[in-house]
């Protein structure tokens, strides 16, 4: 066997995988350079300049399993790689503690006005009352995300003698105080809180764009703010203005909108206490090694016969209990991202039930799926083999039953997911082998061809509804796929919902507009993964 690693990735790499197949070190090609050799190769090793796409996936016929040395996978063609049976794996944690580090690197920088009073010594200056800053001790910091990087940033803010609240909706509030933090169930309730605000979250619809100058204005005068996640997450021209005002007393961003393309940033043209990085957050020698032994570590054990513990797309199960299943998947992933996103508060308890001919089978693999489905809704790195843990960290209970009852399906499987504020049902099945459909959201009794962008439109059953909604589609530009109306089991029930697929991502904006149509009830956008 032979395995290709190439990005300038740590030769210990090499060592790890030597002792059960032939390893090569190549520079990075271009797209047509490694589709000419990758027939040859057993295992591919990339950091992120290599974009593993569809060619290079399809030319890579002994290809068994693919290797990212970080975190993100998004050069490599999930997909492609899904349908040929090769398996993705990442290294989820490798880096966690560099991202952790640089993020309290950065608060205290920003704090003690580090950058520009370096700067200004090596000019041959003495200003230090120019530079006073401020102490970070009985400071609060408020975490917005808790996973592994905003616990751990939370550990070391504990121990410098700072105060910590919490807002995160998969984390619950006997974690966060166990922890010794205080929990915050809105944000509405968390922007006057905290002294000093950092976030750890993916950029997804519900991040993007989260501190912009309406919610700025609702934080503390002089509130300092830091960005090691994603760039987005932050508006970056309503924070350069809270800083070059002085109402935001500082910021320190590791993150873009537009790397590594900064040059129209308008961050670096604030004049107010601000620290840039080059997304340095996971740029540490020990990080760079730790994402190169986790990953050859993977490709070893997967060459050797064994299983990945850090499978992006592929299960890590055993066959024997995979292969029954194995149809339903896609389903019972759908069913979880639905139900999470028509969910409002901090997830408690998921129940799941499964009648027809899986309540005879082992339906492990499922609960996973379903996991991996409400969990990857909000969070990034979650797949099949971690979203478990990362469910049992957070506090939230898995119930699973079966039930005998008699079904219109050949399979379907339920989900009952209940927050601390309301519960969301929502079933999957498959019409035949290969045609899924969501069969039931809440009380109403559905046929929903799964898409990957969707509104959902709860509405008074009156005359021109469907009208008026699509009219406000249209005009936004948006095209409607199909669209499914249904109303409830009681003939004279007066609400039904509309379940209508489009094509493209549907902006707050429009949603606003469909919800001011007289009738509407809380209409909801949800991108599910297809």
């Amino acid at each position: 066997m032979k395995v290709l690693i190439t990005d300038k990735i740590n030769e210990s790499a090499g060592k790890i995988i030597e002792g059960v197949a032939q390893v090569d070190f190549l520079p990075t090609m271009s797209e047509e350079e490694l589709a000419n050799i990758i027939g040859d190769y057993d295992a591919l090793m990339v950091r992120s300049q290599t974009k593993v796409t569809s060619k290079i996936i399809e030319a890579g016929k002994n290809l068994k399993i693919i290797g990212r040395a970080g975190v993100g996978v998004d050069n490599i063609d999930l997909n492609a790689a899904t349908q040929k049976g090769i398996i993705v794996v990442n290294s989820p944690d490798g880096n966690t503690m560099a991202a952790s580090e640089h993020t309290i690197a950065l608060m205290l920088a920003m704090a003690r006005n580090i950058a520009p009073a370096a700067t200004s010594t090596k000019e041959g200056k003495w200003d230090r009352s120019k530079f006073t800053g401020c102490e970070l001790y009985k400071k609060t910091l408020g975490i917005i995300g808790f996973g592994k990087i905003g616990t751990h940033v939370g550990e070391v803010a504990l121990a410098l003698g700072m105060k910590v609240i919490v807002y995160d909706p998969f984390t619950s509030k006997e974690v966060v105080e166990k922890f010794g933090g205080e929990y915050v169930e809105t944000l509405d309730e968390f922007w006057a809180k905290p002294d000093f605000i950092t976030v750890h979250v993916p950029k997804n619809k519900d991040t993007l764009n989260m501190i912009n100058k309406d919610t700025i204005a609702r934080m503390k005068k002089r509130v300092r703010l830091v960005n090691c996640a994603r760039g987005g997450i932050i508006n970056e021209n309503d924070l350069k203005e809270a800083v070059d005002s002085g109402y935001v007393a500082g910021a320190a961003v590791d993150v873009y909108e537009n790397e590594p393309n900064i040059e129209q940033c308008p961050l670096i043209n604030c004049t107010g206490n601000i620290v840039l990085t080059p997304h340095l957050g996971a740029s540490t020698q020990e990080a760079q090694l730790n994402v190169a032994i986790d990953v050859a570590e993977q490709i070893r054990d997967v060459l050797s016969g064994g299983s990945a513990s850090s499978a992006v797309n592929i299960p890590s199960l055993r066959p024997d209990k995979l292969e029954p299943v194995k149809d339903y998947m896609q389903i019972a992933e759908n069913t979880g991202e639905l139900a999470v996103q028509l969910s409002g508060g901090a997830v408690k308890t998921i129940e799941i039930t499964a009648d027809g001919d899986l309540a005879d089978l082992d339906i492990q693999p499922l609960e996973v799926a379903v996991l991996k489905g409400v969990l990857s809704a909000r969070l990034e790195g979650v797949n099949y083999v971690n979203a478990p843990v990362i469910a049992k960290n957070r506090g939230i209970d898995l119930i699973s039953t079966r039930s005998k009852a008699k079904s219109n399906f050949a399979g379907r499987i339920t989900v009952k997911l209940i927050t601390d504020k309301e519960t969301t049902v929502v079933a999957g099945a498959l019409v035949t082998k290969d045609i899924p459909r969501i069969v039931k959201i809440n009380d109403y009794e559905t046929s929903i061809r799964p898409e990957t962008h969707e509104i959902i439109v709860p509405h008074t059953n009156k005359p021109s509804m469907i009208a008026k909604v699509a009219q406000v589609i249209g005009e936004k530009g948006i095209n409607i796929g199909s669209m499914n109306v249904v109303q409830k089991n009681d003939k004279h029930e007066t609400e039904s919902i509309m379940v209508i697929n489009v094509d493209s991502v549907v902006p707050d904006e429009t949603l606003s507009e469909i919800a001011k149509i007289d009738g509407v009830h809380n209409p909801k956008y949800v991108k599910l993964t297809v």
